[in-house]
């Protein structure tokens, strides 16, 4: 199966060989669909984790994941883009990677730019982890219509609801993004 950009997937049989083609592959590059092999299909091949792993260290980053067939899943790699944000996990994992002396000098540029342009710090939270900001909670609380529909939302949908303003770097941004959650929550019933 081709994805729909009409690319050919690429299948690696580890960590290492998905590193030796990126090191191979530098940006600007237009990304690519890898063809993950799932666990109990016996098939050798990298995991999600080492494809997210070995896109860090590179500057690279996973994005859409897509279903292909019984044995395998498709998983997209780009190199990152400028002002794009960081979540706390590939901070944390950065991190880690750091410290195990895997970074290449491109994941490492892109980590300095995060960090030079405030990105880094302001790095947003996962949905397992995420809470409720406090501003959005007061703007909430002060919209009655807007808080009990808030309120009524599960997990998932209160993450994707907060998740421009978990990732707003700019107490503007925040602003503008607390006031138009609590105007679209308002409309809800």
């Amino acid at each position: 199966m081709t994805p729909s950009d009409g690319t050919q997937p690429l299948a690696f049989e580890s960590a290492e060989a998905l590193d030796t083609w990126l090191a191979g592959h530098p940006a600007p590059h237009p990304g690519l669909w890898i063809k993950v092999a799932k666990k109990d299909s016996g098939i050798p091949s990298v995991t999600a984790a080492e494809v997210n792993d070995v896109a860090l260290c590179h500057g690279w980053i996973t994005g859409q994941r897509k279903g292909l067939d019984g044995s395998a899943y498709l998983q997209r790699i780009t190199p990152r883009r400028p002002g794009s944000v960081w979540s706390m996990v590939n901070v944390r994992r950065v991190a880690e990677l750091v410290a195990e002396g895997r970074m290449h000098p491109a994941g490492l540029a892109e980590v300095a730019a995060a960090k030079a342009d405030g990105r880094w710090a302001g790095a947003y939270e996962s949905q397992a982890v995420a809470e409720v900001p406090p501003e959005l909670a007061a703007a909430l609380a002060e919209n009655p219509r807007a808080g009990a529909a808030f309120g009524k939302l599960g997990r998932s949908e209160r993450y994707q609801v907060m998740l421009g303003l978990l990732q707003a770097r700019t107490e503007r941004g925040r602003a503008a993004r607390v006031a138009a959650i609590v105007r679209e929550m308002a409309k809800r019933r």
